[in-house]
C-alpha cells in the first residue's frame, strides 16, 4: 500500500494560513492524501507560532506542525509543546527543551530537525538522527523528515547520509523552492527546499519595501508581511508502506484565489 504524504513549506503569517484555509481541502480530495506535514514556525505574524494560530492550522486540515530556529518566538507556545497537540520542535536542540522532535501518527514517523550552519547553537542533527533510529521502537517503516536548514551542502548531505533509511528528507527554512526534487538511489525521496505558503510579490514573504529598507539601512526597523497573491509550495511524496522507500516525489504549486 502507497501512503500519500503532503509537506506544505513554511506557512507565513495570516495571508499563509488563509491560502492553507483554501487550497488544502481540493489538495486532500483530489490527490487523495493521508497524511499532512505543515512547517509553521513563521505562522503567527511570519516569525513563530502560538496556540491560536497552531489550531488553525489542524482545523484547516494540517495533521501535524513542524518548526525551526523560530519555535521559541512566541512564548506563549512553549507550555503546550509537552501537551497533546501535534506540534514538534527540532529534535536536536539540548536535552531539557521543552516539546519533542518526533511523532508516529497514521503509520508514518515524523521527525523534525534543523540544521547549524549559518543557523546558531544546537546539537549535531546528524548523530540526533543516528540516536534517533538506533533507538525508536515502532513497527512503522514510513519515516518524514523536516530537515529545517539554511546551507544546501548541509541539506543534501542529510539526503545523501539518510538515504535507505528514511522515507523521505525534506528541507525546509529559505522559502525559495528548489527544483532538485528526486528519488536517491536507495529510495528516499528528496527536496533541499519544499517553499513557502506566502505572498509571491515579496521578499520570502515579507513586505519587499521593508527588506529592501533594512538592507540599505542596516537599522532597526519592523518588517511586516507582504501582501497581494499568495502562492502554496508542497510536494507530494509517495511511500511504500510496506518497505519504507519512497515511490515518487511531485512538487505542486498552487495559487490562492482572489
Amino acid at each position: 500500500m502507497l501512503l500519500r504524504i503532503l509537506m506544505i513549506g513554511d506557512v507565513v503569517g495570516k495571508p499563509g494560513r488563509r491560502a492553507v484555509n483554501q487550497l488544502l481541502p481540493g489538495l486532500r480530495y483530489e490527490y487523495g492524501l493521508d497524511l499532512v506535514v505543515a512547517n509553521g514556525e513563521n505562522a503567527a505574524g511570519g516569525l513563530g507560532i502560538t496556540l491560536v494560530t497552531a489550531q488553525e492550522l489542524l482545523n484547516f486540515g494540517v495533521d501535524v506542525i513542524t518548526t525551526g530556529n523560530h519555535v521559541w518566538a512566541q512564548k506563549e507556545i512553549i507550555p503546550y509543546l509537552d501537551g497533546e497537540l501535534p506540534i514538534l520542535r527540532p529534535l536536536n536542540f539540548p536535552p531539557g527543551a521543552p516539546g519533542r522532535g518526533f511523532l508516529l501518527t497514521r503509520h508514518a514517523l515524523i521527525v523534525n530537525l534543523m540544521g547549524r550552519v549559518f543557523m546558531g547553537e544546537s546539537d549535531c542533527p546528524f548523530r540526533a538522527m543516528d540516536c534517533l533510529l538506533s533507538e525508536i521502537k515502532t513497527e512503522s517503516k514510513v519515516i518524514i523528515v523536516d530537515f529545517h536548514a539554511e546551507a544546501t551542502s548541509e541539506k543534501v548531505a542529510m539526503g545523501r547520509y539518510l538515504d535507505g533509511r528514511v522515507s523521505a528528507v525534506l528541507g525546509t527554512h529559505t522559502h525559495v523552492g528548489t527544483i532538485d526534487a528526486c528519488i536517491l538511489p536507495k529510495g528516499t525521496a528528496y527536496v533541499t527546499d519544499v517553499g513557502m505558503v506566502g505572498p509571491v510579490d515579496s521578499v520570502i514573504g515579507d513586505d519587499a519595501e521593508s527588506v529592501i529598507h533594512s538592507f540599505l539601512t542596516k537599522m532597526p526597523h519592523r518588517i511586516s508581511i507582504g501582501k497581494g497573491r499568495v502562492i502554496l509550495n508542497a510536494v507530494l511524496v509517495e511511500v511504500d508502506e510496506a518497505s519504507g522507500r519512497a515511490a515518487s516525489i511531485q512538487r505542486i504549486q498552487q495559487e490562492e484565489e482572489q
